[in-house]
């Protein structure tokens, strides 16, 4: 028994691990240079920023043994349960669950979980028929853990279960905005959901996420700046200045800024379901497949991934 898993973020690789831990071979095609999807880290000077996601939450117990066993390596570590929400000027915290960090970032986590897997680096994946066949090689299943609308430009028309189920996901855009400062200016925040702002949903101070302090923060951007702006990096990390240095006060200019855009940040209306999957042996997961988190790309791709192991074993 074969499967293909296209997409390297942290749902297919959790399907990944699953069905190769049930004895089935299994292939993972990432077409960037890297593991992750929107568990995304970009290093300056070495030392890394969270780009993609902020932060995770822990309530489902499988997955709190999974986070458990990332704490006890040392890839993750508890970092507040406490946000503050700026909005008309006025500043207000936010107790809520305990939110989880990486110190080495995000990454690292869906790096662990690829440990040991077959996953192929740049390899873009053009069509998924039926047979199964991906790319026209047949195979037994094919997991498509990614955004809808990337697994549509995929699918054979053909396909229509699988279709349908991609088809019924609508994603919003965002950039994510680094910040580096020369110093710590701001007051003590940790992270911030900025509401009711033009340009602004949420700052997170890196340096205290990732525990070590260094002047950077990571501000996120509204879907309806971020359509309007699509492409134009330099004007987007000009504005996000602008926009971070008076929600915070800030009395310095940071030294450098560097802007990622994300078509597919986060869906609208998830699913109700925990995953696709049909008679054509073709599944979909991700964080798409109930709220939009960590734990649900995880405990999606994972609910997939014993599926597909009941069905192929």
């Amino acid at each position: 028994m074969s499967v293909v898993v296209v997409g390297a973020g942290i749902a297919g690789l959790a399907c990944a691990r699953v069905l190769v831990d049930a004895g089935i071979d299994v292939r993972v095609l990432e077409r960037t240079p890297v593991v992750g999807g929107r568990l995304a880290t970009r290093r300056y000077d070495g030392r890394p920023a969270d780009i993609g996601a902020a932060y995770f939450t822990v309530s489902d117990p499988d997955f709190d043994a999974m986070v458990q066993g990332w704490r006890d390596a040392g890839l993750a570590r508890e970092w507040t349960d406490t946000l503050v929400a700026f909005e008309g000027g006025q500043r207000e915290s936010r107790p809520g669950p305990m939110r989880w960090a990486a110190p080495r970032g995000l990454r690292s986590l869906a790096e662990n979980l690829a440990d040991g897997l077959t996953v192929k680096l740049q390899h873009a994946v053009t069509a998924v028929e039926p047979g199964p066949m991906v790319d026209g090689v047949p195979v037994d299943a094919v997991v498509l853990a990614m955004p809808g609308p990337q697994a549509l430009a995929v699918l054979d028309p053909c396909l229509r279960a699988a279709r349908a189920a991609a088809d019924g996901q609508d994603w919003q855009p965002s950039f994510a905005v680094t910040l580096r400062y020369p110093e710590r200016t701001w007051p003590d925040f940790g992270g911030a959901f900025v509401n009711g702002h033009e340009v602004l949903t949420s700052i997170c101070d890196d340096g205290d996420r990732r525990g070590d302090g260094e002047p950077v923060l990571v501000a996120h951007t509204t879907a309806a700046y971020t359509a309007d702006r699509l492409g134009a990096h330099d004007q987007v990390i000009a504005e996000v200045e602008d926009a971070v240095e008076a929600v915070l006060g800030l009395p310095a200019r940071p030294v450098t800024g560097y802007a990622h855009q994300w078509l597919h940040a986060r869906p609208e209306s998830p699913s109700t379901q925990p995953f696709h999957l049909d008679d054509d042996n073709i599944g979909v997961c991700g964080d798409a497949w109930g709220p939009s988190r960590l734990q649900t790309a995880w405990l999606s791709g994972t609910a997939l991934g014993r599926a597909l192991a009941s069905r192929l074993g």
